[in-house]
């Protein structure tokens, strides 16, 4: 049995262990309790070990443990404010993890999950040959990871742009734009988004279900995974409420600059020059926004 291990347990790395796990992929020794739920994930159906990605002998210690052919790294900080807050801190975990896990598993078949921040924004979009320019500290510690990855014997690395999914209103901290949006604006708040922000979503089943298709050798080593609508948040939230039936007076437009989106480049947007062809050859394909939205609200029924 093909064991894969998963370096990350939030709402992104979740979704991928759970889709693996569901197919047969996943693999791995008998699990210590999972992570509390709330990512909308069947985390009671994935094996889960504890790791310090940042600690090198950590990263032996697990590999050894559970034997992975194939590592999918999914690992934080996320946050890109937190990022902006502390950028040493964030590259150094960024490219602590990569390098520990990489140098603890040589050869075996590896996937980073990257960022559509390893872009500065000012392209409306940006294919797999763009040059790349961070915009903040996120993406300069993405990019670092990234070039350890590329290295490595079999690694491929699938940069991801803006990804949302379902996650129950009682999470304490929603961890996508579209959860966020649409259980304030059910409360009757109002949200503040920017017009001038624009992303490509991408449903996390979606990203779950390409990291599955590119994780067998053969994949190209660099992908972007960005949704086929290039929308704005503020269009996007006026999307959500519609969906709920709320007002689109809820949805107050903002400039980037003013709020917490300031240090988000203006286009998160990915397009691709090899992903399309590769997932109709493998019968797959990423949703839009509307029918994301559709499947989301029907799982939240």
């Amino acid at each position: 049995m093909t064991r894969t291990l998963v370096v990350g347990s939030g709402f992104v790395g979740r979704a991928v262990a759970a889709h693996l796990t569901a197919g047969g992929g996943g693999g791995g020794p008998p699990p210590p309790p999972p992570p509390p739920p709330g990512t909308g994930t069947p985390a009671d159906a994935v094996p889960w070990v504890r790791l310090d990605a940042a600690d090198a002998r950590s990263c032996e210690e697990t590999v050894a443990e559970v034997r992975p052919d194939r590592l999918v790294l999914v690992h934080g900080p996320s946050d890109v404010t937190w990022c902006e807050a502390d950028p040493e801190r964030a590259a150094a975990l960024h490219t602590a993890a990569t390098a520990h896990l990489t140098a603890a598993a040589p050869g075996r078949r590896t996937v980073l999950i990257s960022t559509d921040n390893v872009f500065d924004g000012t392209s409306p979009v940006n294919g797999e040959s763009a040059p790349t320019a961070p915009a903040n500290a996120y993406g300069r510690a993405k990019l670092a990871a990234e070039r350890i990855v590329r290295e490595s014997a079999d690694g491929t690395v699938l940069r991801v742009s803006l990804i949302y999914g379902w996650e129950p209103p009682e999470t304490t901290k929603w961890l996508n734009f579209f959860s966020s949006c649409a259980h304030r604006l059910r409360a009757g708040e109002r949200v503040e988004v920017p017009g001038d922000q624009w992303t490509t979503p991408v449903l996390v089943e979606d990203v779950a279900a390409v990291t599955a298709a590119v994780l067998p050798t053969g994949a190209p080593p660099l992908l972007h995974l960005g949704g086929p609508d290039r929308i704005s948040r503020a269009d996007w939230a006026e999307a959500i409420a519609d969906a709920l039936g709320v007002p689109r007076s809820q949805v107050v437009r903002v400039p980037k600059a003013a709020g917490r989106y300031a240090s988000r480049p203006t286009n998160t947007c990915l397009t691709s020059e090899l992903l399309d062809g590769f997932l109709a050859a493998r019968g797959l394909r990423v949703r839009g926004v509307a029918e994301g939205l559709r499947a989301l609200l029907k799982e939240a029924e």
